[in-house]
């Protein structure tokens, strides 16, 4: 039979440091020390096998912008800790081509920015190469999404 309590809490993503909608603060953007900010896991499914971040601004004047990506996380973790990656994670490459974290940086004059971190937990490891661009990552998770949870930050552009 399933576990009622469980079946009740869902996959979910805090940032001790901001509120989902709320604004991202600088030390994490590209005018502070553009470092990812510290995220919680909560209740990630019994079945999951892996973790995948997806950090994105769908605001960005060029179009929607790849600002981290991460995969093979392990399912039991909790916390992603400033400036961090956790043990066994692959990055991939940012929207600049780099396997890095590229803080929020809208232009000036572009308004207010959304910058999503989506958090997919799959049913299988991905085991890409560690130079996989996002469509790399989205075509292996096909049929493997077991539940998906997302955090929003904002920032204005100056």
């Amino acid at each position: 039979m399933p576990d009622k309590e469980n079946q009740s809490k869902s996959f979910e993503i805090i940032s001790p440091v901001f509120r989902d909608g709320g604004p991202i603060p600088p030390q994490y953007t590209c005018s502070g020390q553009n470092v990812n900010p510290p995220l919680n896991i909560f209740n990630v499914p019994a079945k999951a096998q892996s973790l995948v971040l997806v950090m994105h601004d769908p605001d960005a004047v060029s179009g929607d912008f790849l600002h981290w990506l991460v995969w093979d996380i392990p399912p039991a973790t909790e916390l992603i800790g400033v400036n961090d990656v956790p043990v066994g994670a692959v990055q991939g490459l940012n929207g600049r081509g780099q396997p890095s974290y590229t803080g929020p940086c809208p232009p000036a004059g572009s308004g207010v920015h959304r910058y999503i971190f989506d958090f997919y937990a799959l049913d299988t490891m991905l085991n890409l190469p560690a130079d996989s661009a996002l469509a790399d990552v989205t075509k292996a998770m096909e049929s493997h999404l077991l539940s998906r949870s997302a955090l929003t930050g904002t920032l204005a552009a100056s």
